[in-house]
């Protein structure tokens, strides 16, 4: 088989969702196929959003409002933003029916350069500095069990961590579905981890402690700071309700499966962790949670005793699912932005054999490893923060924009205008407020974001290169096409 650009001929055999080949005299059909339903897609959302930071440290909002009912108000307001936000994203995944998400979308309402920047943030920043830092957390708490006195080796860490993004990458490039169903598993055990914390902390609460719950606004900050400041943190935590967008290709039904997994997600993960903060606050003080460095081990420690150590198990394939999710619909994005000449052609071609989009799954592994290298991945995280809100602020003004540019564009869900103008000046406050709050990780951001401009000058401005560059980006190209066994992908043209 000669592995060329455009090769993605009817001449094939077809290859089936399996990898067996299939009568020879079919149209060969090279495509991401649809097989994501709604509870898969459920499964995704719900098992991207919680992921360490209802276990480790639901503290950020209690720290700054200072009291209980304060803190469970904080919750639920944060739930409903991110949901709000969530539905805004509904709303252009049915009007727009395309994978890639927020940068398909920045791309319709503003053209290639301010998505090919939305791309790239998701690209050098985002997606590698989550799936990282979720990696390293992953092995701590997988370690812990056999580290009772003291914390894991560093070395021993990162060895766990690259082991479980190489086994994650490999099973979405081999199989789609094995990928959804181990999100469905993983989902199912962080869910039933936390219904265990709440029959516990219910229980406590049936047996008269509920002291924590009397005079439970007693000393809560009112102040405008400290309510934007736990916002934020808040608003954090329910991180990874737009991931269902980057797979809207491979979503069965999209118009309908799209909205409901957004609301059925929203609706579940609110009230799952507004319940499960009422149970901690049962068990625990909130002296005792701030002092904790993760709160589930804690409250595991004093309602189970012998069995506790379960506990961080649970934390890590919590974690592990939103390393999964995250790999299987970041890869997509990349996957569109190099379909569009954003990123190197290779990583828009797909495996002929399994139908996956090996070359960006294996892109999102080299670049996770790089950054699980660095030292100060708080620092990184903190970075990513600045660089998800210019995202986010960028889809709600195309949102906007769109109104105006294609009004009579079909839109099956249409929200007041007013929703996304009140989120664009939220997601403004927000990037405010992450500049004022960190400074120096800000400014870093700014300098990445900023490296992409020469590159898209030379990768995708620049047409006319010396033949001899174009000969050897089409020799690499070919090689690597060889060695992945991958094709571009075919268009719905090439098949009618």
């Amino acid at each position: 088989m000669v592995l060329q650009n455009g090769d993605a001929s009817r001449n094939r055999a077809v290859i089936s969702s399996s990898g067996s080949l299939a009568s020879s005299n079919q149209v060969n059909v090279v495509q991401l196929k649809k097989q994501i339903n709604l509870f898969h897609a459920v499964c995704i959302i719900v098992g991207i959003i919680i992921g360490s930071g209802i276990f480790v440290s639901p503290v950020g909002i209690l720290q700054n409002v200072k009291s209980v009912g304060m803190s469970c108000v904080m919750w639920g307001v944060c739930g409903v933003f991110s949901a709000l936000c969530a539905l805004c994203y509904a709303e252009l995944g049915v009007t727009i029916p395309e994978s890639g998400g927020e940068y398909t979308y920045i791309k319709r309402a503003f053209g290639d350069f301010p998505a090919f920047l939305a791309m790239w943030i998701n690209f050098i920043i985002i997606c590698p500095v989550c799936v990282a830092a979720s990696c390293l957390i992953f092995a701590t708490y997988i370690l812990r069990p056999f580290f009772l006195d003291c914390e894991p080796p560093l070395t021993s860490i990162r060895l766990i961590a690259a082991l479980v993004i190489v086994f994650l990458i490999l099973v979405n490039c081999v199989n789609v579905k094995w990928a959804t169903k181990i999100q469905v598993v993983i989902t199912a055990s962080k869910l039933l981890a936390l219904f265990l914390i709440i029959i516990i902390g219910f229980i406590s609460m049936g047996q008269g402690n509920v002291e924590n719950f009397h005079k439970a606004f007693e000393g809560s900050d009112f102040s405008a700071g400290a309510v934007a400041i736990s916002f934020y943190s808040g608003f954090w935590a329910f991180g990874g309700w737009s991931y269902l967008n980057f797979l809207t290709d491979e979503l069965i039904d999209p118009h309908r499966n799209l909205p409901l997994a957004i609301i059925i997600s929203m609706t579940i993960v609110t009230l799952v962790y507004l319940v499960a903060n009422i149970a901690y606050f049962s068990v625990l003080t909130p002296a005792e949670m701030l002092r904790s460095s993760a709160v589930a081990v804690t409250f595991a420690e004093q309602t189970v005793g012998v069995i506790a150590w379960i506990m961080p198990i649970l934390i890590a394939i919590s974690v592990m699912g939103s390393m999964n999710g995250t790999c299987l619909s970041m890869s997509r994005l990349f996957f569109v932005g190099a379909k569009n000449s954003h990123l190197p052609k290779i990583i828009s071609m797909i495996n002929y054999k399994y139908l996956t989009p090996a070359p960006s799954l294996l892109t999102i592994l080299i670049l996770t490893l790089v950054m699980q290298s660095f030292e100060e991945i708080f620092f990184l995280i903190e970075m990513m923060g600045f660089g998800f809100a210019i995202v986010l602020t960028c889809v709600f003004a195309g949102q906007i924009y769109l109104r105006y540019k294609e009004p009579d564009i079909p839109r099956p869900i249409k929200l007041p205008i007013i929703l996304p103008i009140f989120l664009l000046a939220v997601s403004l406050l927000i990037l405010i407020l992450t500049c004022l709050q960190k400074p120096a990780e800000s400014l870093l951001a700014v300098i990445l974001i900023l490296a992409g401009i020469p590159l898209y000058l030379i990768g995708v401005l620049w047409k006319s290169k010396p033949r001899e560059i174009s000969d050897i980006l089409r020799q690499i190209t070919c090689f690597i096409q060889k060695i992945l066994l991958v094709v571009p992908q075919d268009t719905d043209k090439e098949l009618k």
